[in-house]
């Protein structure tokens, strides 16, 4: 049976999974990867690009190419696979006003791949988007992703999962307390 968008967004939204958005635990990493990997694998090949017709479809699209890859192959380098083709569908989006029309919670996943991109001019995308939709509590994570790489033109925390080599000035960042981690 087809899944249509709005059962993305259902599940996405819902009680039990907002709670886990950034502290996701195995049995919910397990969970996505068993209901939504096929689900992903159509729409890694373009197969589900009809859903860019409303703010909604491009919405799920953007959590499916997005979010739920860092949910169903964490600590792999499949998990960063289709960020730019999330960040296609949300400029997509953007530019045909669709974020207007989405809620506030909605419209910061819909702007997320700019923040999970590892170039300095999504980043400054990231926190002008932010910015304007006066989403702070995300602007505030969108100017601290965007110091990162501006710091290191990369996230040094994907080195070992994408299997790049660490520099020095990296390592010892990795190391800090302060350390992004993902």
């Amino acid at each position: 049976m087809p899944v249509e968008p709005q059962e993305i967004l259902d599940f996405w939204f819902s009680e039990p999974v907002c709670n886990h958005w950034f502290a996701s635990t195995p049995e919910l990493d397990r969970q996505i990867s068993d209901v939504y990997a096929s689900l992903w694998g159509l729409a890694s090949e373009g197969q589900l690009d009809h859903w860019m017709t409303t703010p909604e479809g491009c919405l799920a699209l953007v959590i499916l190419l997005d979010q739920l890859p860092l949910n169903m192959f964490r600590n792999q380098p499949q998990s960063f696979q289709t960020e730019a083709q999330a960040r296609a569908v949300a400029g997509f989006a953007i530019k045909r006003e669709f974020d207007q029309v989405l809620t506030e919670q909605q419209r910061a996943f819909l702007y997320m791949p700019y923040m999970h991109s590892e170039d300095l001019d999504d980043q400054d995308r990231s926190v002008a988007l932010y910015s304007q939709a006066g989403l702070a509590d995300n602007l505030a994570f969108a100017r601290h992703h965007r110091e990162i790489v501006r710091e290191y033109g990369r996230f040094p925390h994907r080195n070992a999962i994408l299997g790049r080599p660490s520099t020095q000035e990296e390592k010892r960042y990795l190391a800090s307390d302060g350390a992004f981690t993902g």
